[in-house]
């Protein structure tokens, strides 16, 4: 123990002869260890962004889209059947037992009224209570959409913080009443704010309402996203001519706008524009996947062999796809950030041999008054760890200022990482072990006479 304090003594007393040698020495293992700490910093921190992101779009979420029309050999695209109910939702949710949670879903793009207000958001969403357990949403205030107002096609509705901004300055929006097509819906829940998308796109800027509630009394069919803002007042609800549009005349006397609003009629085939779906876990995705397609297809009566009328499109495979690219990019970046650290290692080594040449005549001195070979071996292999960990610990406080620096000009999220900084500083011991061992092997082997001898 004496040993080896006395070598470190006489280590570091030997590094303070040559101070600003000694950290241009370190200037390598800087920054490679501020390289390597900024990029884990900021590829953790993409990582946990993505992964942010698509939890606040609903965790282990699947899909169900519908299928492709085809005319006379002319596909119409995927989506454009009629093939998803609302009753393959329940039964997905009833009789697949991988599945947690299934939702109806009609999507439309229209314009919303207030007052001397107007707003047309990005997302307006028909669906059911299930749909804030599928997408993980709380209630800020007011309450959720219920069974109850999907069975009764209620006028109500549940809005997001974009829209409550924009319709309702004051703040206070639940128990207000808004216009859709001139059609009234009361508000009866605002939902937390959630933010962007893995796309930018704004995820509070949307409307929630019951799903027969925008088919039936609103829009009459399935809505593929048009924008129907600029329609007119007197297609707010479905009238015999539009069920029946060969119908020459018409059987019944026309009903005025008032009516048509008050008694809509429904449209022979309730389809949705899509199915959402939430499972357990990951690992349970598979699985869900092959319980929903038997079950649709044996809904659907599709025969062994013939294509399925339906897709389903898997979030947890995008954000795992998205966390292993950036992962990927990370590694990458880091790797190139490793080389300099290479780089620093073989600078500290000849730094170390051109001070064992230098200090050859102290080198053959302390040997001739006892030093065995073992003390100066450990002695220099001191020094050369001594100069890495210092440049380490330098390293890890310029990469975390690198990356507070790219987060506040970029707004780039990081994430510290505790592992990052254990390992620079393991790193840092063994690139001053592993390059300061030959020059200090080197020092061991002088012959004192030698050495003595040396100008």
């Amino acid at each position: 123990m004496h040993k080896l304090a006395s070598t470190s003594i006489t280590a570091l007393r030997a590094l303070q002869r040559n101070l600003m040698r000694s950290a241009l020495t370190t200037l390598g293992i800087v920054i490679g260890i501020a390289a390597v700490i900024a990029m884990v910093q900021i590829g953790e921190g993409s990582s946990a962004a993505i992964k942010a992101t698509f939890e606040s779009m609903g965790a282990n979420t699947l899909i169900v889209f519908p299928g492709q029309a085809v005319s006379a050999g002319v596909s119409f695209g995927g989506g454009s059947a009629v093939t998803l109910t609302s009753q393959d939702a329940a039964a997905v949710a009833r009789d697949c037992p991988s599945v947690l949670a299934a939702a109806p879903q009609v999507n439309g793009r229209m314009q919303l009224v207030r007052g001397g207000h107007n707003w047309v958001p990005q997302f307006i969403a028909g669906t059911s209570p299930a749909y804030f357990t599928i997408r993980d949403w709380t209630i800020a205030e007011g309450r959720a959409l219920t069974n109850g107002d999907i069975l009764g096609a209620n006028q109500v509705c549940v809005l997001g913080q974009t829209v409550v901004k924009e319709l309702f300055p004051s703040g206070q929006a639940v128990g207000k009443t808004i216009l859709v097509q001139n059609v009234p819906l009361r508000v009866v829940g605002t939902l937390v704010p959630k933010g962007a998308n893995m796309m930018g796109m704004d995820q509070d800027d949307i409307l929630v309402l019951p799903w027969t509630t925008l088919k039936f009394r609103i829009s009459g069919t399935a809505l593929q996203n048009q924008n129907q803002s600029q329609t007119s007042s007197s297609t707010a609800a479905v009238s015999t001519d539009q069920l029946f549009p060969e119908t020459s005349q018409s059987l019944y006397p026309t009903p005025s706008t008032s009516e048509q609003t008050d008694t809509p009629q429904p449209v022979s085939f309730p389809n949705v524009n899509s199915i959402l779906v939430a499972v357990p876990s990951t690992q349970q995705i598979p699985q869900a996947i092959e319980e929903i397609t038997a079950l649709l297809r044996q809904r659907h009566h599709l025969q062994p062999g013939q294509p399925s009328d339906f897709n389903i499109r898997n979030l947890a495979e995008i954000s795992q796809a998205l966390s292993s690219t950036s992962s990927l990019m990370t590694n990458l970046l880091t790797g190139v950030a490793l080389i300099s650290l290479m780089v620093g290692g073989v600078g500290i080594m000849n730094i170390m041999l051109v001070s064992v040449t230098e200090r050859t005549r102290e080198i053959g001195l302390r040997m001739a008054v006892g030093a065995k070979p073992r003390d100066i071996l450990g002695q220099f292999i001191l020094e050369a760890i001594v100069l890495c960990l210092f440049g380490g610990a330098m390293g890890i406080v310029i990469g975390q200022g690198l990356s507070k620096l790219v987060q506040a000009i970029f707004h780039w999220p990081i994430a510290v990482s505790i592992p990052a900084v254990v390992a620079s500083v393991a790193v840092s011991a063994a690139v001053g072990l592993i390059f300061g061992y030959y020059p200090a092997w080197k020092a061991s082997r002088l012959d004192p006479i030698e050495a003595l001898r040396y100008e």
